[in-house]
């Protein structure tokens, strides 16, 4: 069982979560113009290996995680942040380090964001944020290898139940 903030909502996590930031198939956006690359050697929007999804998932999520989870991993969490276009609009995504997928506790989660805040400064919104925090909290688990977290400025800023139901993507799926 997992316990869990989103935008200011306390949440019970007590399976796998559904994929964050993925659309109902779990295909990944349609190739961006962007001149950056995660420095792992993927290629953005490339994914390796799938998670259980949905309900029916058996498994705790905790276990599908590429390494367990520390409270002690040390920053910086966030690797780089890339600004790209999509159909859609522009997107800010946002690429974890190992320590960043892993860590544990709210002043973590709070200085990730500072991290994302002082690589794009103008990604500061409440909806940003809220979108940051729903990432934070179930994509590190139901994905815990997606290469980026991608947050996006138009979405609606919403409750923290219809952020996690709209699997972080909150006015359409992701594209």
């Amino acid at each position: 069982m997992f316990r869990v903030r989103v935008a200011g909502m306390t949440l019970l996590v007590l399976g796998a979560v559904a994929a964050c930031g993925t659309s109902d198939g779990g295909s990944e956006p349609p190739s961006h113009s962007s001149t950056s690359s995660p420095k792992d050697g993927r290629g953005v929007g490339e994914r390796s290996g799938g998670t259980s999804r949905g309900p029916a998932a058996t498994k705790p999520a905790q276990s599908q995680a590429s390494s367990p989870t520390s409270d002690s991993a040390r920053p910086p969490y966030i690797d780089h942040v890339v600004w790209v276009s999509l159909p859609s609009g522009r997107s800010l995504q946002i690429y974890p380090t190992t320590n960043g997928r892993t860590v544990t506790g709210d002043s973590a989660e709070a200085e990730a964001w500072r991290e994302v805040l002082r690589k794009s400064p103008n990604a500061g919104t409440r909806g940003m944020r809220a979108q940051f925090d729903c990432h934070w909290a179930f994509a590190r688990l139901a994905e815990p290898n997606k290469p980026s977290w991608n947050l996006e400025p138009w979405r609606p800023e919403v409750s923290g139940q219809q952020m996690y139901d709209a699997r972080c993507n909150p006015g359409g799926h992701e594209v």
